[in-house]
């Protein structure tokens, strides 16, 4: 497999990235895991400029512009004759100094790679049960709106939902609310109303989420963005959770008690892949 790194296609043996790289030492980066469908890279424009928006607010400077990136990753793609899976796109502070200042950091690591899709999803349509975690996540945190290297605590998150038999985890935010997965953006319905957590309480702005958005006009569904207790969610007549990888995951279980179907998340779902087929022909 070629991997993409600081400007060179590489074979993945021969990509070596430095042990005083901050992402590697202190998880001081950012990333993007985009959809490759049909050999193509779904709504990469979109995951791209929210990557940028991300850089900015890490204050580390992109080595390529985004129309450079998409070059880039349409070249790894092809030459990988790659056609399903998943693109991540990663951007290091990279060398520099001990320590948590940034001063004297001038070279930042790029590095794209490919990945297959999880062999489950391959086999038969996933869906999820999901076991509130223990862990909370900032209500107000700038740095919520963006995919940074530094994802302790969804990873023991998911660890503590694993344990307890679940797939993933819901994560609340610091005032009790649900927030996300540790993987994904949740939704649920409610009087035939497609919901979703608004963004700014320590909720990551999908891409999937807002492709989810977007069916839902075209397809005529109402939509809320609305601030929802665990208790409440667990009444929901349906609840799906949205990411890049899977697209649409029905979830089947909410801590131990089972989530009735709905027709409109299986409804989404269809559109969702219609939609990702089409953009991928």
């Amino acid at each position: 497999m070629l991997v993409f790194l600081n400007g060179q296609f590489l074979p993945e043996t021969e990509a070596m990235v430095p042990l005083n790289d901050r992402g590697w030492l202190l998880g001081d980066g950012i990333f993007e895991t985009v959809r490759v469908a049909n050999g193509r890279a779904f709504r990469l424009a979109q995951h791209l400029e929210r990557f940028v928006r991300g850089a900015n607010f890490l204050k580390i400077q992109p080595p390529f512009l985004p129309k450079e990136i998409q070059q880039f990753a349409a070249q790894l793609i092809a030459d990988n004759n790659f056609s399903e899976g998943v693109l991540r796109v990663t951007l290091t502070r990279g060398v520099g100094p001990r320590g948590y200042s940034i001063k004297g950091t001038h070279s930042p690591t790029f590095a794209m790679t490919l990945h297959p899709l999880p062999n489950d999803s391959v086999v038969e349509p996933v869906q999820w049960t999901l076991a509130t975690s223990t862990f909370r996540i900032p209500a107000s945190d700038g740095a919520a709106g963006f995919k940074t290297t530094s994802k302790i605590t969804n990873i023991l998150a998911r660890a503590e939902a694993e344990d307890k038999g679940a797939d993933e985890a819901l994560l609340l935010n610091t005032n009790g609310e649900v927030a996300e997965t540790a993987g994904g953006n949740i939704f649920w319905v409610y009087n035939d109303k497609i919901c979703t957590v608004p963004t700014g309480r320590g909720v990551l702005p999908g891409i999937t989420r807002a492709v989810v958005l977007e069916l839902c006009q075209v397809l005529g569904l109402p939509t809320n963005k609305c601030v929802i207790k665990p208790e409440q969610l667990r009444r929901a007549d349906g609840i799906f959770v949205t990411q890049s990888v899977l697209g649409i995951i029905p979830v089947a279980a909410l801590d131990g008690s089972p989530i009735a179907p709905s027709p409109l998340v299986e409804h989404l779902a269809t559109a969702y892949h219609a939609a990702l087929v089409a953009e991928s022909a």
